[in-house]
């Protein structure tokens, strides 16, 4: 059984900063690309970032210079870091394994003040 759990989400001010953490089940993390998506109501899913097996990234316009993807092999976790949040940033944020397509279960990011 392929899980992935997310934490770390919650309600932030504009300009604040969140961490998101994704632990995975260690029979896929050594072989997946891992990625973070983002939905916000009445939108569709959309890719935030991704972080290859060899630590290559690459990030969505709207998050490059703010948020910063990486992962720890040896926890089997992959992080977003998240800085100068955006009321547009609001959404529920899933982790997500390529290879597998595998899915998170969510976490929600709200950002107001």
């Amino acid at each position: 059984q392929v899980q992935l759990v997310e934490s770390g989400g919650g309600l932030v001010q504009p300009g604040g900063s969140l961490r998101l953490s994704c632990a995975a089940s260690g029979s896929i993390f050594s072989v997946n690309t891992m990625g973070w998506y983002r939905q916000a109501p009445g939108k569709q899913r959309e890719l935030v970032a991704y972080v290859t097996i060899s630590g290559s990234t690459d990030y969505a316009d709207f998050v490059k210079g703010r948020f910063t993807i990486s992962r720890d092999n040896a926890k089997n976790t992959v992080y977003l870091q998240m800085n100068s949040l955006k009321p547009e940033d609001t959404a529920v944020y899933f982790c997500y394994a390529f290879r597998t397509a595998s899915w998170g279960q969510g976490t929600q990011v709200t950002v107001s003040s």
